[in-house]
């Protein structure tokens, strides 16, 4: 299934004030995809449920969906490469995130026919960075696959930022390696093992493409790129 068709970077990546930065190949410090994606974005409707359930039961919820994120995420990596894949703690999070991770592997990375990278790393220099997931054939088309974890099942008009999340990685491995990805692949299993996926084809990938481009513009009307001598 891995087919090592392009030589994805390794990014650096830096830490500054509280920001991700990655070091793009002319040592400039450019914005995660996710950076510019928060700092654009409408954050009431969370700043709303921070204030009402706390900053400490926030932070642990968010704690929690980080651990077992991370957790699944490199079951399906290690799967994806052929190796052992269920290494997980033996607390309720170890044996939830097992459960979700043989949800993913069992029944839904069927329709995926070529990987070509994980965690790859993908910059447009001066602009942005950030790592895709995976990358490869979907159902007989190049597309940027992103795997997620939920508490519930999302609705699609609720998680637009994972669209253009996809769109920013799909143009810039269609400038670095002239390729023409123009599909996006997000799947999300939630934590009652529920699957859905949620396609966006090439019509809609130019639709997220021009939002995209507007959420960067107007990320760079705000913010310097960093490191310029």
């Amino acid at each position: 299934m891995i087919t090592n068709l392009y030589q994805y970077p390794e990014l650096t990546r830096v830490e500054k004030n509280d920001v991700r930065y990655y070091q793009d190949s002319l040592s400039n410090l450019v914005p995660s995809v996710t950076t510019i994606l928060s700092a654009t974005g409408d954050h009431s409707g969370i700043d709303a449920w921070k204030r009402r359930v706390g900053p400490k039961t926030a932070k642990a919820v968010v704690d929690e969906a980080t651990t077992i994120g991370t957790a699944v995420h490199l079951a399906i990596e290690n799967y994806l490469y052929g190796k052992e894949w269920e290494q997980f703690t033996d607390d309720k999070m170890g044996m939830l995130a097992h459960q979700i991770a043989k949800r993913f592997i069992c029944d839904c990375l069927g329709d995926i026919d070529e990987v070509w990278g994980l965690e790859s790393g993908l910059v447009l220099d001066g602009l942005y960075a950030g790592t895709a997931d995976c990358i490869g054939i979907f159902r007989g088309k190049p597309t940027i696959i992103d795997f997620k974890t939920a508490k519930k099942i999302k609705r699609k008009d609720w998680i637009e930022d994972y669209f253009l999340q996809g769109a920013a990685y799909a143009n810039a491995h269609n400038v670095m390696y002239k390729t023409n990805i123009e599909s996006i692949a997000i799947l999300m299993v939630d934590r009652d093992l529920l699957f859905k996926e949620f396609l966006v084809n090439s019509k809609e990938f130019n639709s997220y493409t021009e939002k995209w481009k507007k959420r960067l513009i107007g990320y760079y009307k705000t913010h310097e790129i960093l490191g310029r001598e």
